[in-house]
């Protein structure tokens, strides 16, 4: 994060450091395979976002709960276990910088360990005073399996519409953002429904938006900056965003050249490929328009909180979204 949002967070320092011991407790077990596995998955911290915005809209709608660094590092939980699932979908190799866990040790072993994480998040939902985190997290997970199934039969969908590429982006990672706005604002307090709807369209806007930024990392970045591995979606099939709208806009020729650099046996750098075969450049800026306009909805929403320093902190967050380089 920048060093601008760093100071604007400083006052939320104890409540995410309450969630990080949260957070380390939870991730331990007493079986040694298990144990090293979480051990090096404990390094993948990065910024913790979603955790952030819980806590962030706890104060800014004045819900000073005591188990909401609880519900944040739950949150956290889901988020990593996604994680270790998305790179065995993706057959990524790298994480933060380190191999990742399929890599480490195999496919199957990745996916154990995310249903465990799964399985420990929602064992300490059951232990919170209000069902509610249980509630809207069990909605939530179900919502980004579907997402990743819709996204995993949906390869090569060029010809998908942008709606449909939003509601599978949306699914896969909007709605965690959605959640954790939702949970801060209304969690253990049942007369806040209205405003907690509000805040969970605001966190959805937000992780659509995030996931656009991270599809251009995946086709403009460099793996020593972004930490992980990138051009892995068109390996894969998926048809991100700014290559749909690169698709879209053009030609015949140029449309079968795109889609053999996805699909045409031997191409060695599909990314290159890619790049070559059409203005993605343009592809990119469009994309990155929408990321900001999803970004500028969010920010309109957050007029409905008080002009505290929380406000003003959660605005910044939003600023990161698009300017994020990892």
């Amino acid at each position: 994060m920048t060093a601008a949002l760093s100071d604007l967070l400083a006052p939320l320092e104890p409540q995410l450091e309450a969630m990080r011991s949260v957070l380390a407790r939870e991730l331990e077990s007493d079986d040694p395979a298990v144990a090293a596995m979480l051990e090096h998955l404990s390094r993948f911290r990065g910024k913790q976002l979603r955790a952030t915005l819980l806590l962030l809209m706890g104060q800014a709608s004045g819900n000073d709960h005591p188990e909401l660094p609880e519900v944040a590092a739950i949150i956290e939980m889901i988020h990593l276990a996604t994680l270790v699932h998305d790179d065995v979908l993706d057959g990524a190799e790298v994480r933060r910088q380190l191999p990742s866990v399929n890599l480490e040790w195999d496919n199957q072993t990745a996916v154990l360990l995310g249903d465990w994480l799964y399985a420990r998040a929602f064992g300490l939902s059951t232990q919170l005073a209000s069902p509610l985190a249980s509630q809207v997290l069990a909605s939530v997970t179900a919502r980004i399996c579907v997402g990743e199934i819709r996204q995993a039969q949906g390869r090569y969908a060029f010809e998908a519409s942008q709606l449909q590429y939003e509601e599978i982006a949306g699914a896969k990672t909007g709605v965690l953002y959605g959640a954790a706005a939702e949970l801060g604002v209304r969690f253990a307090r049942p007369d806040a429904g209205a405003l907690g709807a509000e805040m969970r369209a605001l966190g959805e806007e937000l992780g659509l938006a995030f996931q656009i930024a991270d599809d251009l990392l995946d086709l403009e970045g460099e793996e020593s900056v972004v930490g992980k591995s990138v051009g892995t979606d068109v390996d894969d099939g998926k048809v991100t965003l700014p290559v749909l709208l690169a698709w879209q806009a053009a030609d015949m020729e140029t449309r079968a050249a795109i889609e053999a650099a996805y699909r045409a046996p031997g191409v060695p750098d599909r990314r290159a490929a890619l790049f070559a075969a059409c203005d993605l450049v343009t592809g990119c800026a469009l994309a990155r328009a929408r990321a900001d306009t999803l970004v500028a909805s969010a920010r309109a929403r957050l007029e409905q909180l008080p002009d505290t320093a929380s406000r003003e902190a959660l605005e910044r967050v939003l600023e990161f979204t698009l300017e994020r380089r990892s």
